[in-house]
C-alpha cells in the first residue's frame, strides 16, 4: 500500500495503471532551448535528462506550441509537425531509461503569441488590449474556425506525444496563455458558445480534453494545469469557478490536476482567514482517484511533506529543480538544508542549464548572481 504522507514512495496513476518512483516531479520551465523550428535541442534534452538521472520521478517539459500561431517566445519546444518526433522519442527513451515518467506540456500563447515570433497577428477569447511591459497591443478575436483548428492541433500534438513513447501530456491552461484566456471572465467577453457565462468560457479546454482522451490510448496520462486565483497580470479567475472547472475536467476524464498558485503552501486569497490550504480545496473538490500536483515555493523536503499533508498527490519542483538538479536525493536526508537563489553562472552551468537558459534566468529578480 502506497504511503501517501512520503514524497519518496511510489504514485499510481489509477486508470493507466503507471507508476511514478516516487512523487517528485520538475515543473514545466520556459527556457528557449529548442531550435527555431521547434525540435528539440541539444542543451534541452541535457537539462531534462539530468533531472531524470537524479531521480525526479515525473519529468514535465516546458511549454511545447501545438501550432505554429501558438508559439509564444524563441527557441520554443514545438509539437505541430511530425518533424518534432524524433527528437521527442530520443527524449522519451532517454527519461525512460532512468525510470523517470515523460509527460510534454502543451501549450498555444494566444494573446501571448507575438507577432514577430510567430509572423501572424495575435488572437485571443476575445478582442482586447494586452499590457506588456510599456507597450500596449490590440489582441484580435479569434473566429470559430481558428478555435476548431485549435482543438484540432491539440489532438494532434497529443497524439505525437504518445507516438514519441512519453506517458502523457499536460494542457497548459493556466498563466496567461490561450486556454487561461478563455476561462477567464477579464479577457474572454464573447458573446457566442465559447465565452460569457462559466459553461462556455470552459468550453475549449474541456471540449480539447475530450478530444485526446477519445483519441489516445487508454494507458495514456492526460493532465490539466490551471492557474487557481488571480495572480499578477492574469485577471478574470475565480477561486471557486476553478475549483468547479478542476471537478468537472476530472470528471471529464482528467488524470491529474496540475495546481500553480507560485505558493503551494498558501490559503486562497479569497478565503484568507479560513483554516484550509488552497491545495486543500482542490484536494475536496476533486475525486480521490484524479491526482493533485501543485507547485510553487516548494524547497525543501519539509515544504513537499507539508503540501502532501494537505492533499497533494505530487509535488513539483520548478526554481529549486534549477538550482538543486539532485534534489530527490538530497532530499533523503533529514539535515538537507537547500542551497537558495542567487546561483553563481558556474553553478548553473554545472547544474545542466545552458547559456540560453542562464541568460533567461537573469530576468528573474536575484536567481543569478
Amino acid at each position: 500500500m502506497e504511503n501517501r504522507k512520503s514524497i519518496f514512495s511510489t504514485y499510481t496513476f489509477k486508470e493507466q495503471g503507471i507508476q511514478s518512483i516516487n512523487k517528485i516531479a520538475l515543473a514545466p520551465m520556459t527556457n528557449g532551448q529548442s531550435h527555431p523550428d521547434g525540435r528539440l535541442g541539444v542543451d534541452e534534452y541535457n537539462w531534462l535528462v539530468r533531472r531524470a538521472q537524479e531521480g525526479f520521478g515525473i519529468i514535465i517539459t516546458c511549454a511545447a506550441h501545438v501550432s505554429k500561431d501558438g508559439q509564444g517566445w524563441p527557441g520554443e519546444l514545438g509539437i505541430f509537425s511530425d518533424i518534432h518526433i524524433p527528437g521527442l522519442t530520443t527524449l522519451a527513451k532517454a527519461l525512460h531509461k532512468y525510470k523517470s515518467l515523460g509527460i510534454v506540456q502543451l501549450f498555444h500563447g494566444g494573446a501571448r503569441s507575438p507577432d514577430e515570433v510567430t509572423g501572424t497577428k495575435a488572437w485571443s477569447s476575445s478582442q482586447h488590449i494586452l499590457h506588456i511591459g510599456t507597450k500596449s497591443l490590440e489582441i484580435r478575436q479569434g473566429s470559430n474556425e481558428e478555435i476548431d483548428q485549435t482543438i484540432i492541433a491539440f489532438k494532434n500534438a497529443a497524439l505525437r506525444a504518445q507516438k514519441a513513447g512519453f506517458d502523457g501530456i499536460e494542457l497548459h491552461g493556466a498563466h496567461g496563455y490561450l486556454l487561461h484566456q478563455f476561462i477567464s471572465s477579464t479577457t474572454n467577453q464573447r458573446t457566442d458558445l465559447w465565452g460569457g457565462s462559466f459553461e462556455n468560457r470552459i468550453r475549449l479546454i474541456r471540449t480539447i480534453l475530450k478530444e485526446i482522451k477519445e483519441s489516445v490510448s487508454g494507458s495514456f496520462i492526460v493532465g490539466v494545469r490551471l492557474s487557481p486565483e488571480d495572480k499578477y497580470a492574469f485577471k478574470g479567475i475565480d477561486f471557486d469557478e476553478s475549483l468547479e472547472l478542476a471537478k468537472i475536467l476530472a470528471d471529464d476524464g482528467a488524470d491529474y490536476i496540475h495546481v500553480s498558485p507560485w505558493d503551494a503552501l498558501k490559503k486562497p486569497d479569497k478565503y484568507p482567514d479560513s483554516d484550509k490550504t488552497l491545495i486543500t480545496y482542490f484536494r475536496e473538490a476533486v475525486k480521490s482517484d484524479v491526482a493533485i500536483v501543485v507547485a510553487g515555493e516548494i524547497w525543501s523536503s519539509d515544504d513537499a511533506q507539508r503540501a502532501l499533508g494537505m492533499g497533494a498527490d505530487i509535488i513539483a519542483l520548478g526554481r529549486a529543480a534549477i538550482g538543486i538538479p539532485d534534489w530527490p536525493t538530497r532530499a533523503l536526508n533529514p539535515k538537507f538544508i537547500p542551497m537558495k537563489p542567487p546561483y553563481t553562472t558556474e553553478h548553473l552551468k554545472q547544474a545542466q542549464l545552458s547559456g540560453t537558459f542562464i541568460d533567461y534566468m537573469k530576468r528573474w529578480k536575484g536567481f543569478v548572481e
